[in-house]
C-alpha cells in the first residue's frame, strides 16, 4: 500500500474498531503526539489502547488525506454523543509499509474563540 492508502486504511479500520488491524498498520515503535494536551504516546501496544479505550459514541468522517512521500496529512471529524464535535489535523510518516510517527492536533469547533479585535478582516465560518 502506498502511504496515502495507509492512513486511509487507519482510520478505516479505528472507525470499525478494528484494533487488531489498527496495530498491524502501526511499527512497533510508532510514536504519536499530541502537542494540545501535552502528551506522547510511545509503541504500537499503548497507541491501540489509547484509542481502543476511548468511550464510545464517537465516529470518524475523514475530510481529507493529502500525501507526498512517505509524509501524509489528514484532516478528520470525530462526533462524540456525550462529548460533542473535535477535529484532528494529523501529520503522518509512513515507513515499510507502516506509520513510524504521527503529531496529531485535536481541537472543537469554537473552542478558540477569535478575538473582536479580527472582526473587520474576517468572515465567521
Amino acid at each position: 500500500m502506498e502511504s496515502y492508502e495507509i492512513v486511509q486504511e487507519l482510520w478505516a479500520r479505528m472507525q470499525a474498531r478494528d484494533w487488531a488491524g489498527v496495530g498491524e498498520l502501526l511499527a512497533e515503535d510508532v510514536v504519536v503526539e499530541w502537542p494540545v494536551s501535552g502528551e506522547r504516546i510511545v509503541g504500537r501496544d499503548n497507541v491501540v489502547a489509547v484509542n481502543a479505550e476511548y468511550p464510545e459514541g464517537w465516529s470518524i468522517r475523514v475530510l481529507r488525506i493529502v500525501a507526498d512521500g512517505a509524509e501524509v496529512v489528514s484532516e478528520v471529524e470525530v462526533p462524540h454523543e456525550a462529548a460533542g464535535l473535535f477535529r484532528a489535523a494529523s501529520f503522518w510518516t509512513v515507513a515499510d509499509g507502516k506509520v513510524v510517527r504521527g503529531r496529531e492536533y485535536w481541537t472543537s469547533p469554537g473552542a478558540d474563540p477569535a478575538p473582536e479585535w479580527r472582526a473587520a478582516y474576517v468572515q465567521r465560518i
